[in-house]
């Protein structure tokens, strides 16, 4: 670029070349130059006042001694860009590390707080008022009420106790079987005498450091006594409260650290301090005898599985929120439920509500009902099986163990058989409901058991009067091992044998690591193990044998009811005995009718 004279120094400025811009140095057209080494330019003013950038080479050193010899002012700069990138990059820098700082300074104060709170009670309290869960909530289990009754009264009206001498107890011990509602019991204690309830796991005591349980058991019993009168209510208490001394090297481990605190807390009660102490457990045969003394457990009440007339009533409390259908007829589901405990049953009434939901209907019908009641004691349905041997295999087996249940007077009573298969691998079933009465009782007599044994083999008795005994499939193996099971137990707890009235064993436990180390598995000598072993296979060969002689002779009468079991999949006690009974009398076997009659209606 050509620079004629100073009239040209607008045009030169808007378009400068590396070249125009040494010419106009030398001509002494520039005022100032500002070079700025980071983007490689150089700003140049003029001295008519106009500033233009022109791109320069690294390190340019032609620019630097044509601005000295023409006594140009030359000044090195950065750009403000640069400058404020690097200020925000540098402030964002400490930003994130104040950040850190201040985060790590929180963590390390809630470590430090966890530390020093790490022997407090980690029991769940709830105040006077907001539990409103009430005795008649609590269905099927009258007798517990009744009992605990007393201990509402003490809290509400502990005056009149003592006021003639009398201690309010110290400790409750609710016992019974799982699911029958000893939790829901001590809420409704506390709901009923509307005092402050505080309730905790006895897992939650034993950490893996030693002294925290002993320390969260003092911190417990400090926080209930501010607040008497008031329920404690530890649940599971044998997870802490097992026997002492169990151990190897005399046991002396946290959880009986825990055990030895709780104890000298609840004697450490003041007299009608208001405080109780509520506990749960399933297994009271393995609790610290110095547990369960009068002064800290002084009353044990056990909670049963309810009888007709209680699971009636549980099913009444269930279906208040739920659309029970006209056909669903609450005692006749009493009846078919023996052995459900509060849990079960409330778990069947929410498995036909959950069926009715998916069906899209309004009410709970008898369907639902029975889908349920088959889903919680056999397991989810699986797709029906076709027409083939197999099925026809099936259904001749639970076709044996149907039919010698209504042939023994002593047996359960039949209230299905079907070839709908179930999750698990079960292609059929005969299911039974035990008799009331055994229940109620829990006597349990030796025809009774025998018919039990009978029945469990009807499968294999059927397979092999029907197919041989060669083709007798492994189908009856799960029958096989209840059989080995109450034939032992026959034999060596109730003295149902020819050896005699003795109990040579004791009901199954847990063996007690170091004190029952040293203990032989048996009391009995290895001779009358072997007498034992030769007796239960004995009963089971007699149990098959009857099982084959009752059902050789009613052929006709099993296939006519794998006909009708075939065309349609299920039958229930009604349709199955109107068959029995039709061919029943027709026949005339060679034992004496009386032996093997159909079952009365019951």
């Amino acid at each position: 670029m050509e620079i004629i004279g100073p009239g040209s120094q607008t045009d030169l400025s808007e378009t400068p070349s590396y070249s125009g811009l040494l010419k106009a140095i030398r001509a002494g057209q520039v005022k100032e130059l500002k070079l700025l080494p980071r983007t490689d330019q150089v700003l140049v003013q003029f001295k008519d006042g106009s500033e233009s950038r022109v791109a320069v080479f690294s390190n340019d050193q032609q620019i630097l001694r044509s601005a000295e010899a023409a006594r140009v002012p030359l000044s090195v700069s950065n750009t403000n860009d640069a400058s404020s990138s690097g200020l925000l990059v540098n402030l964002f820098l400490g930003i994130l590390l104040i950040s850190l700082l201040v985060l790590l300074l929180k963590r390390s104060a809630s470590v430090a707080q966890k530390a020093l709170g790490f022997g407090r009670s980690q029991a769940r309290l709830q105040p006077e008022g907001s539990i409103n869960v009430r005795f008649e909530d609590v269905a099927g289990i009258d007798e517990a009420k009744a009992e605990l009754q007393e201990v509402v009264t003490f809290l509400k009206e502990p005056e009149r106790f003592t006021a003639v001498g009398a201690r309010i107890p110290r400790g409750v011990l609710l016992v019974g079987p799982p699911g029958t509602g000893k939790t829901l019991l001590a809420r409704a204690i506390a709901g009923e005498a509307d005092v402050p309830f505080f309730s905790i796991s006895a897992s939650e005591f034993v950490e893996m450091f030693v002294g925290v349980g002993a320390s969260r058991v003092r911190d417990l019993f400090r926080q209930a006594k501010a607040k008497a009168p008031c329920i404690i209510f530890i649940d599971e208490i044998d997870a802490v409260g097992r026997q002492r001394g169990a151990g190897i090297g005399g046991g002396n481990d946290e959880r009986e650290q825990t055990l030895n605190q709780l104890l000298t807390e609840m004697d450490g009660f003041e007299d009608n301090s208001g405080v109780i102490l509520l506990a749960a457990t399933n297994r009271s045969d393995v609790l610290d005898s110095a547990l369960l003394r009068p002064g800290r457990f002084d009353r044990q009440i056990m909670v049963e599985l309810p009888d007709r007339r209680g699971r009636e009533a549980i099913l009444g409390v269930h279906a208040r929120t739920r659309p029970l259908g006209d056909d669903v007829s609450l005692p006749l589901w009493a009846r078919r439920t023996p052995g459900f405990s509060g849990a079960d049953l409330a778990n069947l009434i929410n498995e036909a509500a959950i069926l009715t939901a998916r069906r899209e209907r309004l009410f709970i019908d008898e369907q639902a009902m029975n889908d349920a009641l088959e889903r919680v004691t056999m397991g989810l349905g699986a797709k029906p099986l076709q027409d083939s041997a197999k099925k026809r295999l099936i259904a001749y087996h639970e076709v044996g163990h149907a039919l010698l249940t209504t042939l023994l007077p002593a047996a359960d009573n039949l209230d299905k058989v079907t070839l709908l298969p179930r999750a698990g691998g079960i292609g059929g079933f005969a299911r039974t409901t035990p008799d009331e009465e055994i229940l109620d009782s829990g006597l349990i007599s030796k025809a009774y058991l025998r018919a039990r044994l009978v029945v469990a083999m009807g499968g294999r008795a059927a397979e092999i009067v029907v197919f041989g005994d060669a083709e007798v499939t492994q189908g009856a193996s799960g029958d096989l091992q209840m059989v080995s099971q109450i034939a032992r137990e026959m034999v060596t707890r109730y003295g149902f044998s020819m050896l005699g009235p003795m109990a040579l064993e004791q009901e199954g436990g847990e063996v007690f690591l170091g004190r029952d180390w040293t203990r032989p598995e048996h009391s009995y000598s290895n001779n009358t193990a072997t007498q034992i072993d030769a007796v239960v296979q004995q009963i089971a060969r007699d149990a098959l044998k009857q099982a084959i002689d009752l059902l050789t002779p009613r052929r006709p009468l099993m296939d006519a009811l794998v006909e009708a079991l075939i065309e349609q999949e299920t039958l229930d006690e009604i349709s199955f005995n109107k068959i029995v009974q039709a061919h029943e009398k027709d026949f005339s076997p060679q034992q004496p009718l009386a032996q093997c009659s159909p079952h009365p209606q019951r």
